[in-house]
Parts: structure tokens; C-alpha cells; sequence
């Protein structure tokens, strides 16, 4: 990947330092950082609640007026807490502020207001099927250290012995969502499981990218196969020179890259 192209040598650049004239006030803006600043108007605090309500017989008046239910709403939307944890918060807001006479509205009564004046909270959303097109996929690999029953007794009676590994194999989208992920033996070679990966996804793919371990004809001819509109962009590896028996676009990513340079390229 082309942020990898320095990896060798970046230890060996000077790390560049400059005159600091203000450190009074660069110090202050530091600390700056991790403060933060909660203002309720004075008019939201004073009619907080309402703890003399009216039983006219036509039912009762609200405890909590329009005006709190949307500070409540506000202040969860900032710190984006779901709806248990933002009672829990003001809760304990209303307390360090010394308000132990205003109450939090629970979080049932806060769902069926909020509902009711139309304000929603956004959320992440949930794929319960496959969107239609997938603009880009990535594909990588990362070792998982596994602690079963054998590495707990070495832990418990100090035994040195090998850990067992296992590899992990993704294809993400450009949404950083999980497409297709295969779990498989740490002697299982990262362009093994690339068709495995592609069985999962069922939608057409316009880019996909991966590094150049996944750099052979197999790949190429696999990824062709299962996206064929897709544009395939894999770094040669260090050794790769120029066949006739290569992949057509797997040629044309060496000759490109060989003619740019990778960070070009």
C-alpha cells in the first residue's frame, strides 16, 4: 500500500521541531481539550417540572414540559447516548449542579415523547440484506492469538510453549462494514482464501484492492471471475518481472507501477 512505501527507512528521518513562542497559551489550549461546557438556559431550569399538577378529570397535565424533553434530547444527541445512559448522565448532571429536587424523565416516557414531538435520533444503520452495488472492497488478513484450554495452563503453571495462532480474513467495503470473513489455520497463505471470500459476496464490485501478497494469477483470475467489471489494484511484489503468462490487468499494474513508481502508481 502505497502509506507502506516508507515503512524501511521513516525511523531514519529527523523529526522536525519548531520555536514555540506562546507556550503559555499553547499549554492552555491543550488543557482546553478535555474540558467541556454544559449551559442550560435559566428559563428550561425553572420550569424543569411541574410537580403541582391539575386533576381535572379530563387527565392529568404533564410532569415534564416540551422545553426538557428536547434538552434531554440535545444533550444525548452531543454525547450520542442511547436512551438509558442519557437518563443516567442528566441524572447525575442534576446532581453535581446541585439540583437534587429536579428529577430526569425515565427513559420510557422520554421514547414516547420524543415520538410523539417528532424528533429522532440518528443511528447507524443496519443491513439486514446486501446492498445492490458495492463501490470498492478491500481484502487484508490479521493473526488472532488463541487462548483456549492448553495457553490458560500454561499461564497457570508457567509453562513456555508456542502460542497457537489463528488468521483472520476480511473483505471490507468502503463503508468499513464486514462483506465476507473466513477464519482459518496460521499456515493458510493469504491468496488461498480469496475465492472463498469472493462466494460470499453477491453484489457487483467496482474497485477492489489488496496488497501485494495477494499478488498472483490466481488472484487476478478469481477476482475477474466473481466481479468482472471490477477494477483490480494490487502492488507487484519485489521480484515480479514481466510475462507473457501474466494476468492481463496483473501486466498492466506492473508496467504501471514500474513506469510511476508505486507512490505514482
Amino acid at each position: 500500500m502505497p502509506y507502506k512505501y516508507n515503512n524501511a527507512k521513516r525511523h531514519h528521518f529527523k523529526k522536525h521541531t519548531y520555536a514555540l513562542n506562546n507556550y503559555r497559551e499553547y499549554n492552555q489550549a491543550l488543557k482546553q481539550r478535555g474540558r467541556f461546557d454544559i449551559w442550560i438556559s435559566d428559563d428550561i431550569i425553572k420550569h424543569w417540572q411541574h410537580d403541582d399538577r391539575v386533576y381535572d378529570g379530563t387527565g392529568s397535565s404533564v410532569k415534564y414540559p416540551d422545553s426538557t424533553i428536547e434538552a434531554c434530547h440535545y444533550i444525548r444527541l452531543v454525547y450520542k447516548l442511547p436512551l438509558r445512559q442519557a437518563q443516567g448522565f442528566i441524572e447525575n448532571l442534576l446532581i453535581k449542579l446541585g439540583m437534587d429536587n429536579l428529577q430526569c424523565p425515565d427513559y420510557t416516557l422520554l421514547s414516547k415523547r420524543l415520538k410523539q414531538l417528532n424528533l429522532t435520533a440518528p443511528r447507524f444503520r443496519k443491513h439486514e440484506r446486501p446492498d445492490d452495488k458495492i463501490a470498492a472492497i478491500a481484502i487484508d488478513s490479521t493473526g488472532l492469538n488463541r487462548f483456549g484450554k492448553d495457553e490458560w495452563h500454561q499461564e497457570k503453571h508457567k509453562v513456555n510453549a508456542k502460542r497457537s495462532w489463528r488468521k483472520a480474513h476480511f473483505a471490507v467495503d468502503e463503508a468499513h462494514f464486514i462483506q465476507s470473513a473466513v477464519l482459518t489455520d496460521k499456515n493458510t497463505m493469504d491468496d488461498q482464501v480469496v475465492g472463498t471470500l469472493c462466494q460470499s459476496i453477491i453484489t457487483d464490485v467496482e474497485h477492489v484492492s489488496a496488497d501485494k501478497m495477494y499478488d498472483t494469477n490466481a488472484v487476478y483470475q478469481t477476482l475477474e471471475a466473481h466481479f468482472p467489471n471490477a477494477e483490480i489494484v494490487i502492488p507487484p511484489k519485489d521480484n515480479t518481472f514481466a510475462d507473457e503468462i501474466h494476468h492481463s490487468k496483473r501486466m498492466s499494474n506492473l508496467i504501471g507501477c514500474f513506469a510511476l513508481g508505486i507512490i505514482g502508481w
